[in-house]
């Protein structure tokens, strides 16, 4: 990724916490300039689980794009979410973790794409694999394109 404050790349893996900026403009931020700097980028609103977007063609394809977490509640939180479901309903600690990593294994897809040179990304999926006992991967992937107005 390359900040939009002073034009150095930096590792897109700081791209979840820090928007568009390094961590060392991030850092020398105000909060209000925080704020404004974490706006999403058109391209977020640019994917779609179809392989089509409406008003635009696909001028080119350029291959897979994929994000990859994998994450573990730890113990205080499994007792936590243990205890939750003595009560029964919606298990929030397990919830909020999920929702989480699925919302980091999407930045780091759409990450990729915007290294490739995409502006949008088509057939978006979203697939979880259990590591190892108490560890889940989470993989977000698609399609990432080039695509333009249909005039």
């Amino acid at each position: 990724m390359r900040c939009k404050v002073c034009g150095r790349d930096f590792p897109s893996l700081y791209h979840f916490k820090t928007a568009d900026v390094c961590l060392g403009c991030y850092e020398g931020m105000t909060e209000e300039d925080r704020v404004k700097s974490a706006q999403p980028a058109k391209i977020f609103q640019m994917t779609t689980t179809a392989f089509t977007l409406d008003g635009y063609r696909i001028v080119r394809s350029l291959g897979v794009v994929r994000g990859i977490t994998v994450r573990s509640r730890s113990v205080f939180g499994t007792i936590g979410a243990s205890l939750q479901t003595i009560v029964g309903g919606n298990i929030t600690l397990f919830s909020e973790l999920c929702e989480q990593t699925r919302a980091e294994a999407f930045e780091m897809m759409v990450n990729h794409a915007v290294e490739r040179g995409a502006n949008a990304v088509i057939g978006v999926r979203y697939d979880a694999t259990e590591v190892i006992q108490g560890a889940t991967e989470v993989l977000c992937y698609g399609t990432a394109v080039v695509v333009e107005p249909i005039v």
